[in-house]
């Protein structure tokens, strides 16, 4: 494997955490028992230091580690190409592919693959490795520049689907809110939606439209349109407003299943909660003016079938017929 060193700056959220416990939170595809035997073997450093398991992190430790020799997880590996241009592609991913290096994952991602048959590309937009969907790639740094530009001015019509657990009500309603930790969560990294301020430094306003397009047995298709670009935003705000993720270990109907699957310790009744073994959120369409061109661009991906199963044979009929 190609040596690679892997360093991350502890933030203050960190204080006093266990490095096992947070290198299991943070690169989840080695359980904590794997991270705390790859520390035995002095593979990671706190500081340029050699450390044990139980050291406890401090706001502004660099912790580095090198992830030769540690084997890749598996993926799902399949993409496809839904629109080229002069100066982009469009495609639409697995999901269980990461779309970056990070951590152990560099040959299994979308684009080191992309990369294979493209040459040299610059991904635009980023999605959670369990996202399904639209991701965009620049062909050369100005159009990138320029994608990236159009995302970031909120340029880009992003629609995502969401299958979640409960009857979602009807009609569309726009959820205005913060997004900030969770202090009820076990798990450091999930966020709550909350529509007021809750005043900590960590607050950030937020702001998605849902449309409720279906409900069967149980759970609701939603439709999603953020209109603004926060970590985990569909996730957490679906999560406070009591419906979770079908799939979601994290903001799924149990969070505690993520710190299992952190073990590599999830049981059969969890997966039987999760229903699903990944998320249920899918980036569906895009809508956005091609910088080189001027022109409209439009682009749609159908949603995975064990997402689609769930509500019947006629789901990707009637969502194909989507304008």
């Amino acid at each position: 494997m190609q040596e690679r060193t892997i360093s991350t700056t502890a933030g203050p959220e960190l204080e006093g955490v266990r490095l096992d416990l947070f290198l299991a939170e943070r690169f989840t595809y080695q359980s904590r028992t794997g991270w705390q035997s790859i520390i035995r073997a002095g593979r990671i450093a706190v500081n340029g230091i050699r450390v044990r398991a139980s050291r406890r992190l401090h706001a502004g430790d660099v912790v580095t580690f090198d992830v030769q020799g540690i084997a890749e997880p598996e993926v799902d590996p399949t993409y496809s190409v839904v629109l080229e241009r002069p100066g982009f592609l469009v495609v639409s991913k697995s999901g269980c592919l990461p779309v970056h290096p990070s951590g152990c994952y560099f040959r299994n991602t979308l684009l080191m693959l992309m990369k294979e048959r493209y040459g040299e590309l610059f991904a635009v937009n980023r999605l959670d490795r369990e996202t399904s969907g639209l991701v965009v790639f620049a062909k050369d740094p100005a159009t990138a520049g320029l994608l990236s530009g159009l995302f970031a001015s909120r340029r880009v019509e992003k629609t995502y689907l969401a299958a979640v657990f409960g009857a979602f009500p009807a009609g569309t309603a726009v959820k205005d809110g913060w997004l900030s930790a969770d202090p009820g969560s076990p798990v450091r990294k999930k966020r709550r939606f909350t529509e007021a301020d809750p005043g900590t430094e960590d607050a950030e306003p937020c702001s998605t439209e849902f449309a409720c397009l279906k409900t069967c047995g149980g759970f609701s298709l939603v439709e999603c349109r953020p209109h603004t670009g926060r970590l985990h935003q569909i996730r957490a705000t679906l999560c406070s407003c009591g419906f979770p993720l079908v799939g979601d270990k994290l903001y799924g109907p149990d969070d505690t299943i993520f710190l299992r699957f952190t073990e590599d310790a999830m049981t059969d009744a969890d997966r039987a909660a999760l229903v699903l073994p990944t998320q249920a959120l899918h980036a569906w369409r895009l809508k956005f003016t091609d910088p080189g061109s001027g022109e409209p661009v439009r682009c749609k991906c159908a949603p995975p079938e064990p997402m689609l199963r769930l509500f019947g044979s006629d789901a990707g009929g009637f969502l194909a017929e989507d304008a």
